[in-house]
């Protein structure tokens, strides 16, 4: 059994965020390669719509059917590793545009990240839709 751990060093939280942070700053330029560069070729993305791939994602930002003005992310990360896996816990809102119709949201997602080649990848995203009325826990996600 691969036994937890909080960090191997802080440093490395905050090289993992910024990857995060510079992921989003790709998706609101709608910059597909830049996107695709923080994706394992395995990535897939898990939402209530069910599972997307990458290459169906990254086609649906290459046509311009969805775009995105607005990704930030919320309150205090929850980072931990397994392993060679880190599991990155947030909360982000973000604005996106799917074929032209707005839609504002406000999610916890995890990421699975691995390093391939020295960088941070991801191999998978889950997205979980906020309830309106949910408090928000804060750094309480421990």
């Amino acid at each position: 059994m691969t036994t937890t751990r909080l960090s191997p060093d802080r440093s490395v939280d905050d090289e993992l965020l910024a990857v995060l942070d510079e992921w989003q700053v790709a998706i609101v330029a709608n910059d597909v390669d830049r996107i695709g560069s923080y994706m394992a070729d395995e990535w897939i993305m898990v939402s209530e719509d069910g599972i997307t791939r990458a290459e169906r994602f990254l086609a649906v930002v290459g046509s311009g059917d969805l775009t995105h003005s607005a990704m930030v992310r919320v309150g205090e990360p929850r980072i931990r590793y397994h392993g060679e896996l880190a599991l990155l816990t947030t909360r982000v809102t973000s604005t996106a545009h799917y074929q032209g119709v707005r839609f504002d949201a406000d999610e916890w997602t995890t990421d699975a990240f691995t390093e391939v080649d020295g960088r941070w990848r991801c191999l998978l995203t889950q997205i979980t839709a906020r309830k309106n009325d949910e408090p928000d826990p804060g750094s309480s996600v421990g």
